[in-house]
């Protein structure tokens, strides 16, 4: 069996910099054809020259792939509209993250009145930009995405016409949200429609799948499959695959996110052909999320064939979600372009 994907696309990844730049984007660039690039780097991505070096530097380390990063700016509510006109052609959304929630976002918002908010986002609603939110609040860890979902309700009332991203949705109340308001949608991960909280700290802790926000319960995990599975218009995938150092993940003050982007592909494939779902697999990684950003990718396709494959325990110095198992799917080395 076999399976040919037109242009995939992640529309939540992680790239760092430097040398875990170069090691990693290669692999999401063999096999997606465009990625919402995350700007929490250190220092944050917040002005036009830093978007477009950050750039430059993805391009040099993806050399010889059709592959096209698709920039963000780390949100400011201090941007002007001047500033988000001239830099919108080189971006594709503006990230948001409240303050200190999760991996370099200590520079990120702390008041979500309205009125600190609005200059950039009615800028941004002006001006046809997107806005990625990481929702949640810094509450009991098990609640904080549905302690969130008012704000993101606030928001989405006042400025009706920004589309609104609520990225790697983990519960059932943010399935209930997104379905609500005609201007919200959100990008689902491979790993929340895998594990559960239980994966990770039910028997020996699994550090390799510790993520922010953390996995949930088995009724989180039915709800977003549910509407991943049916392709929802307003679903799309975004792996928010986030390599650490193995140091980093085997530690005390383990380091929150999960590598998937060399898995994701065939992962995905095998979930969806075990709920018999396969032909729904299109949309969720490129169809919808072409329409929701108003996006034409580069050109891909990518064969996958239904051919059992032992994942790397290591790809560098960062585990892989996997490491170690078989997985019933592969990308045909032959035929990714």
């Amino acid at each position: 069996m076999r399976l040919i994907l037109c242009s995939p696309m992640d529309m939540h990844l992680h790239l760092r910099d430097g040398n875990m730049l170069r090691a990693v984007a290669p692999l999401s660039a063999k096999n997606f054809s465009a990625a919402i690039v995350m700007p929490n780097l250190i220092p944050p991505v917040t002005s036009e020259q830093m978007a477009q070096s950050y750039k430059k530097r993805i391009l040099e380390a993806t050399k010889g792939e059709d592959f096209e990063p698709l920039m963000t700016l780390f949100f400011k509510s201090d941007y002007n509209y001047d500033f988000l006109k001239r830099v919108k052609e080189d971006i594709a959304a503006i990230k948001l993250y409240p303050a200190g929630i999760t991996t370099n976002s200590q520079g990120g918002v702390e008041n979500f009145s309205l009125e600190a908010l609005a200059p950039t986002l009615e800028a941004m609603s002006e001006l046809g930009i997107p806005l990625c939110v990481h929702g949640e609040t810094s509450g009991f860890v098990m609640d904080r995405e549905a302690e969130f979902i008012p704000i993101y309700e606030r928001i989405a009332k006042r400025f009706p016409n920004l589309k609104i991203i609520m990225e790697h949705i983990t519960t059932k109340a943010a399935v209930e949200a997104l379905l609500r308001y005609e201007n919200l949608y959100a990008t689902i991960t491979l790993h929340h429609l895998y594990i559960t909280l239980d994966d990770v700290i039910g028997g020996l802790m699994r550090p390799h799948l510790f993520c922010k926000p953390v996995a949930k319960r088995p009724e989180d995990r039915m709800a977003l499959r549910k509407v991943a599975f049916m392709a929802h218009d307003k679903v799309m995938f975004g792996s928010d695959s986030a390599p650490h150092p193995r140091s980093a993940k085997e530690a005390p003050g383990c380091a929150a996110g999960v590598f998937s982007a060399p898995v994701a592909l065939p992962a995905l494939a095998q979930l969806f052909e075990a709920a018999d779902v396969l032909e729904n697999l299109q949309k969720f990684v490129s169809d919808n999320a072409q329409k929701i950003y108003g996006l034409t990718p580069p050109a891909k396709k990518v064969k996958l064939i239904k051919k059992s494959w032992r994942v790397p325990d290591r790809y560098g110095n960062v585990v892989p979600m996997f490491a170690g198992e078989e997985l019933g799917w592969r990308v045909d080395e032959d035929t990714a372009a």
